[in-house]
């Protein structure tokens, strides 16, 4: 299991490290047991938390609505909740879009 994945009951939690302004949104890989994600949108009013609310269910195939940011609304370090995931399917959805970067 990757360790920034953790199980949360019918869900997972992800560990992160978000890095807004990039040159384009990605998933990097784990860096210190985070996985590290890029995104192009700044890190004003909510808009990074909102584009990787967007990215992360997009990637993850699952809704926006079972997308949510349980700790670091206002840091670059959060953990994000996926619900109706297994762990096992977050993974591999997960390591698909690092290898595609």
């Amino acid at each position: 299991m990757a360790p920034y994945l953790e199980p949360r009951g019918d869900g997972v939690l992800i560990h992160l490290r978000l890095l807004p302004r990039s040159s384009r949104d990605r998933i990097d890989g784990e860096h210190d047991g985070r996985l590290k994600v890029r995104l192009t949108a700044p890190p004003i009013e909510g808009a990074a938390n909102r584009a990787l609310i967007k990215f992360l269910a997009k990637t993850l195939g699952v809704p926006k609505s079972s997308v949510s940011i349980v700790r670091g609304l206002h840091s670059r370090e959060k953990v994000v909740e996926i619900g109706n995931i297994t762990l096992d399917e977050a993974q591999r959805r997960l390591e698909q879009a690092i290898r595609r970067r």
